[in-house]
C-alpha cells in the first residue's frame, strides 16, 4: 500500500502536467481558428478599401447579399470556438455580477446581430429595388468588430495560459533530483533497490558522487556534501557522524553511511515539490479593471439601450426605428478599444522590455510590480556572484605559498579549491605526491620531499603549525564572510589565503534603487549568520535572515504577505522555487536553475539584480499607460452611445448615422494603439530622479 501511494504521488505532476498541456493545446487551436478566420473577413470587409483584389461576385450594390453572407459565413468559425465567453459571459449577466466576458459577450452578440438583421434588409430592399437601403446596410456589417474582440480576448487568455502550463514541468524538474536507486543494508547484506521502496530506518551506503535518496543521519563516514541544489549555497558542508544529511544532495568525498529518518512525502526534496504545487495553485488572481468597470458599463449599456428602444416606441416611430437605436447603442458600445487597451500595452511592455533583457511572462505579473512594497533577495547568484573567488592573500613566505597553494588544490575537488587555482594560474607550478584529502580539516601532500598541508586554522595548529602571526587578520576575514585558507610546509606557515562568494558590481546600486522606490529590502539565505551580515553591511540592505531552509523562505514571504505586503521574491536557486512561486512577483535570474526560471513571473537575462527596479519601473509606466488607454476607450462611447440613442433627434433631428458610428469606433482604436505605441520609447534602465 505504501508503495502504490507513493507511486500515485510520484506520477501526480505527471497527470498535471498532461491536463496542463491539453488546455494550452486547445486554446492555441482556438486562437488560430480566430486568427485565420479574422484576417479573412478583414480581406472581404475591408480589402477593397485598401485596393486588394476582390472575385467580381461581391463588387458592387447589386452583390450586396453575398458580399453580406460570406462575411457571415467567415464570423461563425470565430464564434463557435469561442463560445464560452458567451456562456460564462451571459451566465454572470445572469447573476447580476457581469464582468469582462459579459462586456465581450454582449458586445460581439449584438454586432452579430445587427449584421444578421441587415442581410434581411439588404434581400428585402433588393426585392423592391430601394438600392439606398442596400447601400446603407452593405457598408455597415459590423462582423468584423464581433469577430475582432473575441480574437483579442482569446491573445490575453492564451499568454494566460502558455504561463500556466509551465509550473507542471517545473514539478517534474524537480522530481528528477531524486535518484532512482539506492544502495541500502539489510539482513547484513547491500542491495539495490528503487528509492522510493526505501522504509524509515533503513541504512543507506553512499559512495563519493551519488545523491542523497532521502534525509537522514550520518551513522558513519566523514564527507564534503553538495547542498546546493537545495539549499543555494555552493561551499559543501562537512558531514560526519551525528550530522543531517537532506535528499537530492551530493556525496562529493568521502563513503558514507546514513540512517533514513525522513522517506517519500516526508523528504526535504518532496516537501519542496509540494511547497511549489500549493504556492502556484493559491497565487490569488488580481481583480483586473476591465472587469471591475464592465460591472457597471454592460448593466448601463443594456438599461440605455432598452429605454433608447422604448423611447422611439413610445414616440411613435416604427418598430424598425426603435430596433436600429437598440442594437445601435449595443454596437457603438462593442469594446474594441476596451479588448486593445489592455493587451497592446502589454505587448508593447514587454517587447520593450526584452530589449533591455527583462523577460516578463504574464500581465499579471507587469501588473503587480509597481504595487511592490517589499523585495526578498536570495545571496548566493542572485546578490553574489555565485561562485567563490580569492579576495585576500597573506604571505609568510613570500615567492612559496601560491606555488604550494595551487598544487595542493589543484589536486582538490572543493570548490574553494579552483578559486585559488585560477588565482595561482601565473605561479610556478610545482609537483605532488602522495595527495590526501582529509575530510573536514583540509588537505596534505609532499612537494619536494616535504608534506605540505592546507585547511582551516584548527587543522594547522593540531599539526602544531603556529598561525598566531595572522590569527587576527584571519578573524577579520571570517567576520567579513569570507573562508581563511591556511597553509604550510611541515611546522612552517607559509600563509593564509582568504576566499569568498563575492558581491557582484551592480547589486549596491540595485538595492540603493529599491529603497528609492520605496521597497523594504530583505535578504534571505541558507548561508550562516556571520557571512549575511558582511553582505548587509556592505549593501545597506533593511534585513537579513540567515541559515534559512527551502521552506523555511518560502514561510518568510508567506508571513510578509500575511502583513499585508506586496512581496517580490528575486532568486536563482532551486531552494527558491516554492518563494518564487509564493511572492506576489517571482523574479529568477536568468543564469539561475532551470525550474528557478521557469516558476518564476519575470526572468533577469543579463543575471543584472540593477534590472529589478528596471522591471518595476517599466510597470509603473504600462500601468499609466492602460488607464490613459482605458479612458480614450470609453471616451468615444461616452460621446457616441447617447447619439445611437437618438438622444439629439428631439431637439435637432440628429440621429447617428452608422458609418459615423463605425468611424469613432476606428478612431477610438487608433488612439488606444498609438498611446500603447509610445511604451517604445520607454526608459527604465536608469535611476529614477
Amino acid at each position: 500500500a505504501a508503495e502504490l501511494a507513493e507511486r500515485e504521488r510520484t506520477a501526480a505532476p505527471k497527470k498535471e502536467k498532461a491536463a496542463a498541456g491539453d488546455g494550452f493545446t486547445a486554446i492555441r487551436t482556438r486562437l488560430w481558428v480566430s486568427i485565420v478566420f479574422l484576417v479573412l473577413l478583414m480581406y472581404v470587409s475591408m480589402g477593397h478599401m485598401l485596393g486588394l483584389p476582390l472575385p467580381g461576385f461581391l463588387h458592387g450594390t447589386q452583390n450586396a447579399l453575398p458580399f453580406a453572407f460570406l462575411q457571415f459565413l467567415l464570423t461563425l468559425p470565430v464564434l463557435y470556438v469561442n463560445r464560452k465567453f458567451y456562456f460564462g459571459g451571459f451566465r454572470a449577466l445572469a447573476h447580476r455580477a457581469p464582468n469582462m466576458d459579459s462586456l465581450v459577450a454582449v458586445g460581439s452578440a449584438a454586432a452579430m446581430l445587427y449584421g444578421v438583421i441587415a442581410i434581411f434588409m439588404i434581400g428585402a430592399a433588393l426585392g423592391r429595388g430601394d438600392w439606398d437601403t442596400v447601400e446603407r446596410y452593405r457598408t455597415n456589417l459590423y462582423f468584423e468588430s464581433a469577430a475582432m474582440i473575441l480574437t483579442l480576448v482569446t491573445v490575453g487568455k492564451f499568454l494566460e495560459e502558455r504561463s500556466k502550463g509551465k509550473t507542471g514541468a517545473a514539478i517534474a524538474k524537480l522530481l528528477d533530483l531524486s535518484p532512482k536507486t539506492a544502495t541500502v543494508l539489510r539482513d547484513g547484506e547491500e542491495r539495490v533497490i528503487p528509492a522510493e521502496e526505501i522504509l524509515t530506518g533503513d541504512v543507506v551506503l553512499l559512495k563519493p558522487g551519488e545523491r542523497v535518496p532521502v534525509d537522514g543521519v550520518v551513522l558513519e563516514g566523514s564527507s564534503a556534501v553538495d547542498q546546493s541544489a537545495l539549499t543555494g549555497e555552493s561551499i559543501p558542508v562537512t558531514k560526519d557522524e551525528g550530522k543531517a544529511v537532506m535528499s537530492a544532495s551530493v556525496n562529493m568525498t568521502g563513503f558514507l553511511k546514513i540512517r533514513a529518518t525522513r522517506v517519500g512525502q516526508d523528504t526535504t526534496l518532496a516537501r519542496i515539490v509540494a511547497l511549489v504545487e500549493e504556492a502556484s495553485s493559491s497565487k490569488a488572481p488580481i481583480s483586473k479593471l476591465a472587469d471591475k468597470v464592465s460591472g457597471i458599463f454592460v448593466p448601463a449599456v443594456m438599461a440605455i439601450a432598452v429605454v433608447a428602444g422604448a423611447a422611439w416606441l413610445l414616440a411613435g416611430r416604427s418598430v424598425e426605428d426603435a430596433l436600429n437605436a437598440c442594437i445601435s447603442v449595443l454596437v457603438i458600445s462593442c469594446p474594441c478599444a476596451l479588448g486593445l487597451a489592455t493587451p497592446v500595452a502589454i505587448m508593447v511592455s514587454t517587447g520593450r522590455c526584452a530589449q533591455m533583457g527583462i523577460l516578463i511572462k504574464s500581465a499579471e505579473a507587469l501588473e503587480l510590480l509597481h504595487a511592490a512594497d517589499t523585495v526578498v533577495l536570495d545571496k548566493t547568484g542572485t546578490i553574489t556572484v555565485g561562485k567563490p573567488s580569492v579576495t585576500d592573500v597573506v604571505e609568510c613566505a613570500p615567492g612559496r605559498l601560491l606555488p604550494v597553494a595551487a598544487a595542493l588544490e589543484k589536486k582538490s575537488g572543493h570548490p574553494l579549491a579552483d578559486a585559488v587555482v585560477r588565482y595561482a594560474a601565473d605561479a610556478e607550478p610545482a609537483e605532488v605526491s602522495e595527495f590526501t584529502d582529509v575530510t573536514g580539516k583540509g588537505i596534505r601532500g609532499i612537494i619536494d620531499d616535504r608534506t605540505c598541508y592546507g585547511g582551516s586554522g584548527a587543522y594547522m595548529e593540531e599539526l602544531g603549525v603556529d598561525v598566531s602571526a595572522v590569527r587576527e587578520q584571519a578573524q577579520r576575514f571570517a567576520e567579513d564572510g569570507k573562508t581563511p585558507l591556511f597553509f604550510a610546509c611541515e611546522t612552517e606557515l607559509l600563509g593564509v589565503i582568504a576566499a569568498a562568494d563575492t558581491v557582484k558590481e551592480t547589486s549596491a546600486a540595485a538595492v540603493r534603487r529599491m529603497k528609492d522606490d520605496g521597497c523594504e529590502v530583505i535578504m534571505l539565505t541558507g548561508d550562516n549568520e556571520t557571512t549575511a551580515n558582511a553582505v548587509r553591511r556592505k549593501l545597506d540592505l533593511d534585513r537579513v535572515i540567515a541559515d534559512v531552509l527551502p521552506q523555511d523562505k518560502e514561510r518568510v514571504v508567506r508571513e510578509l504577505q500575511a502583513e499585508g505586503r506586496k512581496v517580490i521574491m528575486v532568486g536563482d536557486g532551486i531552494n527558491d522555487s516554492p518563494a518564487l512561486a509564493r511572492a506576489d512577483i517571482g523574479i529568477a535570474i536568468g543564469s539561475g536553475a532551470d525550474i528557478a526560471v521557469e516558476e518564476a513571473d519575470v526572468v533577469l537575462m543579463k543575471s543584472d539584480l540593477n534590472d529589478v527596479p528596471t522591471a518595476i519601473e517599466c510597470s509603473r509606466q504600462t500601468m499609466r499607460n492602460i488607464k490613459q488607454n482605458l479612458f480614450w476607450a470609453f471616451f468615444y462611447n461616452t460621446l457616441g452611445i447617447p447619439l445611437a440613442a437618438g438622444a439629439l433627434y428631439p431637439v435637432w433631428g440628429v440621429t447617428l448615422n452608422p458609418m459615423i458610428g463605425a468611424a469613432a469606433m476606428s478612431l477610438s482604436s487608433l488612439f488606444v494603439v498609438t498611446n500603447a505605441l509610445r511604451l517604445y520609447r520607454m526608459r527604465c534602465d536608469v535611476p529614477r530622479r
